[in-house]
């Protein structure tokens, strides 16, 4: 069996990740297409500055990237800590089943624990059933708080 494994992504690591970012931005999530510019600038700041966010990427055996995860952190009024915000958590769908979306979410988990985060939030879609049952199954719970936006 193939060994992944997780850790914070790393320079060697951008192109890669950018091009499974551009995997779940433009072909997951139908959205536009970010210059090559913005979307490596977004990696290296990152990479360069873990106190706002870090990305977790899920490393292959034979080197290849199969997935990742984006933490950012911000501020918890409430309980005076900060907190994190888990933006992304994507496995490539050519290997999903393997238990990689759960590594790469127990890592998250792990690293705001370990921090001393009050507690991660995220988000999914309604219909993203897939993905409620990876959160059920690791003990989340949804939110007590309604999501607004507006752009």
């Amino acid at each position: 069996m193939e060994t992944i494994h997780i850790r914070p992504a790393e320079e060697k690591d951008v192109p890669q990740l950018m091009e499974l970012m551009y995997e779940y931005i433009v072909d997951f999530y139908k959205c536009d297409r970010p210059s090559e510019e913005s979307l490596e600038t977004l990696i290296k700041h990152l990479i360069q500055h873990p106190y706002e966010g870090i990305q977790f990427v899920a490393d292959r055996s034979g080197g290849d990237l199969a997935g990742f995860a984006t933490l950012y952190f911000t501020f918890n009024t409430l309980e005076v800590k900060r907190m994190a915000f888990l933006y992304d958590l994507y496995v490539t769908p050519r290997i999903r089943g393997q238990k990689i979306g759960e590594q790469l979410l127990q890592t998250c988990i792990r690293y705001m624990r370990e921090n001393g985060y009050s507690h991660m939030i995220w988000e999914t879609a309604h219909d993203n059933l897939a993905a409620q049952a990876l959160y059920d199954k690791v003990g989340a719970s949804k939110a007590a708080w309604l999501n607004y936006e507006i752009t």
